[in-house]
């Protein structure tokens, strides 16, 4: 099976004592790309997803600082995001947006930084990968104030767990909806409800790891070889085979991005 893990944290310490052994399973599984995100956690982490791209041909990185850290950036940190979007295998800006669940930082500075990075990702001329919990009203208003239709850039709500209803919203923009392991929980059985509604063409597989592992390994470390698990549930509500759901998200990801 032929599959594309769009959104991946490769970095993170979870995988320090195996991490060449985790991308060989990954390789093993199938996984034909993977998009590493950067997360901007610290001033010296903006550039944590690039190495994994300059050492491996298949693998992709972005740059951005997540919601949680809104509090903690800078002009520093926005003058140095800039200069790495400029690199080669860097093919978004993101994971940026906002996250009203855990409010690690002050909404209105999550609003303020994610505003200012969607400038700044206009300027790189880059798509955005959208981290939002909690917080869909304010994320879409921010777009559409933000005219960011206009763009042409669009981008990827990463591991989607709004309603079908925004979704469209971020189908209207040119958004493609990545599902996470997270679709194979019992009680979130609503995605694949949403899923099954959404055209297959708009579609992504991710594992968010080393976060939202699959129902079978639930309080274990992600990775991942586990995305097939994600075409698997798909499957089920898209009746169509895995390999089918593989090829076509795959396929999706490598079209939006332009890759060969």
């Amino acid at each position: 099976m032929q599959i594309i893990d769009s959104h991946a944290h490769l970095e993170f310490p979870q995988f320090e004592s195996d991490r060449d052994a985790m991308l060989a399973r990954a390789r093993d599984a199938g996984v034909e790309k993977i998009l590493a995100i950067g997360s901007g956690t610290a001033s010296d982490r903006l550039d944590a997803a690039i190495p994994f791209a300059e050492k491996h041909d298949w693998i992709y990185a972005t740059v951005g600082v997540h919601p949680h850290e809104s509090k903690l950036a800078t002009e520093e940190w926005f003058t140095e995001l800039s200069r790495l979007a400029k690199h080669p295998r860097v093919l978004a800006w993101g994971e940026i947006g906002l996250d009203y669940f855990y409010d690690h930082s002050p909404r209105d500075v999550q609003q303020n930084v994610f505003r200012r990075q969607l400038v700044l990702a206009r300027e790189a001329n880059l798509p955005v990968i959208i981290h939002c919990r909690d917080a869909w009203p304010d994320c879409l208003r921010i777009f559409e104030e933000e005219n960011w239709r206009t763009t042409n850039l669009a981008g990827i709500f990463h591991c989607f767990t709004g309603s079908l209803a925004d979704a469209q919203r971020g189908l209207e923009m040119g958004f493609l909806i990545s599902l996470s392991c997270n679709v194979t929980y019992p009680k979130m059985s609503h995605l694949l409800q949403t899923a099954a509604a959404l055209p297959l063409d708009r579609i992504l597989t991710e594992t968010d790891s080393p976060f939202l592992p699959p129902q079978a390994i639930r309080g274990k470390r992600n990775e991942p070889a586990n995305v097939i698990e994600v075409a698997r549930a798909l499957s089920n509500v898209r009746d169509l085979p895995a390999e089918e759901i593989a090829l076509t998200t795959a396929a999706n990801f490598r079209r939006f991005f332009r890759l060969a």
